[in-house]
């Protein structure tokens, strides 16, 4: 089974080698980094670099591909024709076309999730009915060949989600031991729905310092109008 897992500048590391983790053990798979140019990719947290051995152009077709997310890096790559224009080419070939945190925002930009439901990142959420999703808050939403992921972590969930459709129960419980995924939060804070009010205000400061960061004051003026739409 061929899947293809798409990188870009400022991808959140764990959305893409979370769901690497889990499906790279699924017996028959074959995983493919791939970004628009081959070549070194950099994490948002601009410390951690990853080598894609294939390009766009290289890889056209697949079983699976997973689209992560990013803090803004997204808004940068939704903007590139050429990336929208492969999304879609290698969707008419998928089983499976899925993605982690703001990801969702790069399908819905390809056209793929017109009047779906799709789920994203909080902080994003409400960006998805600009491209004609339909905004759901759960940890995994599933529409059709679609399966979106909420934020970061979750793409863990929604590989073993996947995993389990593909392989079935019995190898998706062993892919779940062999990495030890056994999640006990130590607060109840890992959504708005359970995190306090003040809890929420400080990831909020800590999401537009680094986006800042990232995007410097320029980017932030330009893409201002859907930084206003983000919770």
């Amino acid at each position: 089974m061929k899947i293809i897992i798409y990188l870009y500048n400022g991808i959140t590391m764990l959305d893409a080698i979370g769901p690497y983790e889990v499906l790279r053990n699924m017996t028959g798979a074959e995983l493919y980094f791939v970004a628009e140019n081959a070549g070194e990719v950099t994490a948002d947290s601009g410390l951690i670099h990853v080598n894609a051995k294939y390009s766009i152009n290289d890889i056209r077709e697949a079983d699976i591909v997973i689209i992560p997310g990013s803090t803004v890096g997204f808004l940068k790559e939704m903007e590139k024709q050429n990336v929208r224009q492969w999304i879609k080419e290698v969707d008419r070939h998928t089983k499976w076309t899925a993605s982690v945190c703001t990801g969702s925002l790069l399908l819905a930009s390809a056209g793929l999730l017109h009047k779906r439901n799709a789920t994203s990142h909080w902080k994003t959420m409400n960006l998805l009915r600009d491209y004609g999703a339909v905004p759901t808050r759960e940890r995994i939403v599933e529409q059709g060949k679609y399966i979106t992921a909420a934020g970061v972590s979750a793409g863990i969930d929604m590989a073993l989600y996947l995993s389990n459709k593909i392989v079935g129960e019995a190898e998706t419980k062993a892919i779940q031991l062999i990495i030890e995924y056994d999640p006990k939060p130590l607060f109840q804070a890992g959504s708005v729905l359970t995190a306090g009010d003040d809890t929420i205000k400080t990831a909020e400061k800590r999401l537009a310092k680094e986006a800042k960061r990232e995007l410097g004051t320029m980017g932030i003026i330009r893409y201002s109008k859907k930084f206003l739409k983000m919770r």
